[in-house]
């Protein structure tokens, strides 16, 4: 048996009080006349936290952002990027960007939807469609970022935009074919309650982990099976410790990028500017990305023997889908009004945008 690993270990939070006492200036300091001479308005530093770690999507992602950001702004502003397991886990990196120690970061709604509720609508199952191209251009889509713009402001976030990673996949150490496969079998999920009750839906006893801790605890059987994006199962080597991987595209893993909200109102126009349109520039990058990256490794794992790989039917999906259907009415419930709206308004995007591609005939790769 492989030697325990634990991964990631978090750098003390002390790190982050020192880093909410480091101030970016952004005063002029023309006033040559003065006592104590301002510090002068660049370069400024951008903190930007991830949660995934070196090689991932996101990490290619905030590169690209970063590359985008330095070279419209002459290198006036310079963007510092942390890999997850620097700063703390995913919960913790968001509360360093809502109290202003950092200035960006990734949130994903796997463990955000406890603290908005509302985004929790992205860990319920079947209700993105299977065309990739359809979901994407929703994502991407203003009128869907302006219905979650006041959920995340009112907790100091500024959501600039949503990130498709690609479908989600289950491993364990069998086949997970039907909702029945599921009993008693103990499956991480990300750390909120609505993605508990995805899979407590067929059956599972979830068990809330963080990302850092999945691997030591499949290893040592605390828990029996996962669910992520393929790439990052091959990235951190989940296929050591499980034999099989069942691909029935329940969800895409989506995860958000936000930045403190006071400090993107603080920032000058033309900063302002340089973000907004770095993040337009990065989108087709990060998808691009997501499906090179969920290729490849799958290839990998295939080709190295890792895993067993197990495809599931149109009629095995269908049942996983009619036995998640519960789960939307407990999202309906912990959001009311507000979540009845968005996935109303979700429904019917989805509808008019699959409508409009027949009609042009233009159709995207379900797998």
């Amino acid at each position: 048996m492989p030697t325990v690993r634990f991964r990631f270990w978090p750098l003390s939070l002390a790190l982050a009080i020192a880093l909410t006492g480091c101030s970016d200036s952004q005063t002029s300091g023309e006033d040559e006349t003065a006592d104590v001479p301002e510090p002068p308005d660049y370069p400024v530093t951008w903190r930007f936290a991830l949660e995934e770690i070196e090689g991932s999507v996101q990490h290619a992602y905030a590169e690209a952002l970063k590359e985008r950001i330095e070279e419209r702004s002459d290198g006036r502003i310079e963007i510092d990027i942390f890999p997850y397991g620097s700063l703390g886990t995913s919960a913790q990196l968001t509360e360093l960007v809502r109290n202003g120690s950092i200035s960006l970061a990734f949130a994903s709604p796997g463990h955000l939807a406890n603290t908005i509720p509302e985004v929790g609508l992205f860990t319920l199952h079947y209700v993105l469609p299977d065309d990739a191209d359809v979901t994407r251009e929703i994502l991407a889509s203003a009128e869907l970022l302006e219905l979650f713009e006041s959920p995340y402001a009112n907790q100091n976030m500024k959501l600039l935009g949503f990130v498709p990673e690609g479908w989600m996949a289950w491993t364990a150490n069998k086949a997970l074919r039907s909702p029945e496969d599921f009993t008693g079998q103990r499956i991480r999920t990300m750390t909120s309650d609505m993605a508990e009750e995805t899979f407590r839906a067929y059956g599972a006893e979830p068990s809330q982990i963080p990302y850092s801790q999945v691997y030591s605890d499949l290893q040592l059987r605390k828990i029996d099976g996962q669910s992520n994006p393929v790439f990052a199962i091959e990235e951190m080597d989940f296929y050591e410790v499980q034999t099989t991987m069942t691909l029935a595209r329940p969800a895409q893993f989506v995860a958000s990028v936000v930045s403190n909200l006071e400090w993107y109102d603080a920032l000058p126009e033309n900063q302002q500017q340089w973000l907004d349109n770095g993040l337009k520039d990065v989108a087709q990058i990060a998808w691009e990305t997501q499906e090179e990256l969920n290729q490849t490794r799958l290839e990998q794992m295939l080709e190295g023997g890792h895993m067993k790989v197990v495809r599931l039917t149109d009629s095995e999906r269908e049942a996983f889908r009619e036995a998640s259907m519960p789960v939307r009415d407990i999202y309906l419930e912990r959001t009311g009004e507000s979540g009845q709206r968005i996935l109303g308004r979700l429904n019917q995007l989805i509808e008019q945008t699959e409508t409009r591609k027949q009609s042009s005939g233009v159709s995207g790769d379900g797998d």
